[in-house]
């Protein structure tokens, strides 16, 4: 049963919740700087294809779920820029040092099992004036909340894909050595356990986090 759920039945599961109609208000506003190469890490079912702007020349787009994979080629049939899918994590890039113009994550965050590693490969990755565009649900403000997402995490993550509800965004994207151009907090409908979204950009940083 469990190797039925990760390989068929999760993977359309999501694929149905990622499509809930608060989400597209997100995708648009995160999505508008994108420009140039894009890649975008966890790319799923590819929801987010129609929301890029027509700066976009080139997107790859890397995820480890094959099932996943396959519903996102579908996808990339009808998009308007050529699409490289690879199955492939986040951790270990395949791809040049500082290869690509815009780094793109949107509710990934949260389930990349060495999220500081992902982040340091994006920054890799990633040309001098490169931009990574994020949002991602994760740690809520309030310790009543915050408590409730610690305990659940490690049971949450067995079934829904390795996702942790209390992964404190910003401070692991800064962590990773990037500064913000624009971040922005809030919650969206639903429980605060899993609404509780970061979102913005970030540029490249060569010196110390924080400076």
């Amino acid at each position: 049963m469990t190797g039925l759920w990760s390989a068929w039945l999760f993977p359309r599961l999501l694929h149905r919740v990622m499509r809930s109609r608060h989400l597209p208000p997100f995708r648009r506003r995160v999505l508008e700087p994108a420009r140039g190469v894009v890649l975008e890490l966890g790319i799923g079912s590819g929801l987010n294809l129609g929301f890029y702007p027509a700066a976009v020349e080139r997107l790859i787009g890397v995820e480890p779920s094959a099932p996943l994979l396959a519903l996102a080629r579908r996808a990339a049939e009808t998009a308007p820029f050529p699409v490289t899918l690879l199955q492939a994590s986040a951790e270990s890039l395949p791809l040049p040092d500082a290869s690509v113009d815009t780094v793109v994550t949107t509710w990934t965050l949260c389930s990349i099992p060495d999220v500081g590693r992902a982040l340091v490969e994006a920054r890799r990755v990633l040309r001098p004036d490169g931009r990574l565009l994020f949002v991602e649900h994760g740690l809520a403000p309030e310790p009543g909340v915050q408590e409730w997402q610690r305990r659940l995490t490690p049971l949450w993550r067995r079934c829904s894909g390795g996702c942790h509800l209390d992964r404190p965004i910003a401070a692991l994207i800064a962590e990773a050595g990037f500064r913000f151009e624009r971040l922005d907090v809030g919650s969206m409908p639903g429980p605060r356990l899993v609404t509780y979204m970061t979102e913005g950009s970030a540029r490249t940083h060569l010196g110390a986090p924080g400076d």
